[in-house]
């Protein structure tokens, strides 16, 4: 009898402490609301860059016509060269799918620009992510130059790691060393990844910054807890177009 009641106490006890095994960071708003993100990346033959952007700063009306663009940038740093990093907003699945359709029937889209443009590009690839539900996408003060951080994270979703990831991420924001845009969690693509969005005036100031959170205490500590469950890293410098929202 007495080990019976131990098990059921066992049992009741898990029970009680599993909801505060779960994050924010995989529960609540991002379940209810079917906005997400597609990030989409070209990577371009070489020489093909100066006319791909021509291409694309004359004709982007004819697709934003269709649906909100984000963001578009050329990649600085971080990568092969020649490539293009652009984020577009969908309602959810079904807006997308709306929007591919009225595309394919666009002409002058198809004519203008998507045909004579696939000569130009070497590889294309595309992900679907989430705005995590404590992030709210940020619209910088002015110009200058973005960050994206790429996080491949340990397989156990965001109740495992979500919380030292945030807290890593919020000591950078609460100590000012950058700006955060948006931190978004892949659905479609590598699953586990985390990319974080970051502005700063310009490189320099990046540079800046990036020594100063080195060396703050408050900073290493939280990301040392959080690199406990990092798999890989990679970080692009994007420079945003003349005709990008997010300059």
């Amino acid at each position: 009898m007495l080990g019976l009641r131990s098990c059921l106490t066992r049992v009741l006890a898990a029970r009680t402490l599993a909801p505060q095994m779960c994050s924010s960071f995989a529960t609540g708003p991002r379940q209810y609301d079917g906005t997400f993100y597609e990030f989409r990346t070209y990577c371009l033959k070489p020489s093909k860059m100066n006319e791909y952007m021509e291409k694309i700063k004359k004709n982007i009306h004819l697709r934003t016509a269709h649906s909100e663009l984000v963001g578009f940038w050329s990649v600085e740093f971080g990568g092969r060269m020649n490539k293009v990093f652009h984020i577009w907003k969908y309602d959810n699945f079904a807006h997308r799918t709306e929007v591919r359709k009225a595309l394919a029937k666009d002409r002058e889209w198809q004519e203008q620009f998507l045909i004579p443009s696939l000569a130009l590009i070497d590889k294309q690839e595309f992900e679907i992510a989430y705005l995590v539900p404590w992030s709210k996408l940020e619209k910088p003060p002015k110009e200058g130059v973005y960050e994206l951080a790429t996080f491949q994270m340990k397989p156990g979703g965001p109740a495992l790691w979500g919380e030292p990831f945030k807290r890593a991420v919020n000591a950078h924001v609460n100590r000012g060393y950058s700006k955060l845009v948006g931190v978004f969690h892949t659905e479609y693509g590598a699953l586990n990844r985390v990319h974080v969005l970051w502005w700063n005036e310009s490189a320099d100031s990046r540079a800046a910054g990036r020594h100063e959170s080195h060396e703050d205490p408050r900073v290493v500590a939280a990301v040392r807890e959080s690199v406990n469950y990092l798999v890989s890293q990679q970080n692009m410098l994007l420079i945003p177009a003349s005709f990008s929202p997010l300059k």
